[in-house]
């Protein structure tokens, strides 16, 4: 390619409220610790991937996952602590090595039962935001699966 810009269009991989990365109550996230990008607050649960591309990590305990397109890694980490869930209330749908596509189910989570223990604020991060040129956020709102919110600038 060389000259040209790549752009990698980033959509929403839940239904809810669409918030930037600095609104979350979790300093790993709000300070881009872990990577730039949006959270959803979930209106239900269930994620689907935001992308075309490759399951490249499923964390055991199927509260988090990382994906893969074109060079671009997304952590999607559904809530914050919900790893001392260990796996309870969770289900996945895919594994590491799956190939998806942009709209593929792949967690489903009680929800409720969730967000009675834990924030259900979901960051949607770009984990290797550093060696990409631009991460272009849209305006925080309601979204629905499949909504563009982010474009990534190789």
């Amino acid at each position: 390619m060389g000259l040209f810009t790549k752009k990698i269009e980033i959509k929403s991989p839940i239904k809810g409220k669409l918030i930037d990365i600095t609104e979350v109550k979790d300093e790993a996230f709000s300070t881009k610790a872990l990577g730039d990008g949006m959270a959803i607050i979930p209106a239900d649960g269930k994620v689907f991937s935001p992308i075309d591309g490759e399951v490249i990590t499923m964390i055991d305990t199927n509260h988090a996952i990382g994906l893969e397109t074109k060079g671009v890694e997304i952590l999607i980490h559904i809530g914050m602590d919900t790893v001392k869930l260990q796996g309870k209330y969770f289900k996945s749908h895919v594994k590491e090595g799956y190939k998806v596509k942009a709209g593929t189910l792949l967690i489903e989570f009680e929800k409720e039962e969730v967000e009675k223990e834990y924030d259900i604020t979901s960051p949607i991060i770009i984990s290797n935001f550093t060696e990409l040129k631009e991460c272009i956020k849209t305006e925080p709102r309601d979204v629905e699966v499949g909504d563009l919110i982010m474009t990534i600038v190789k």
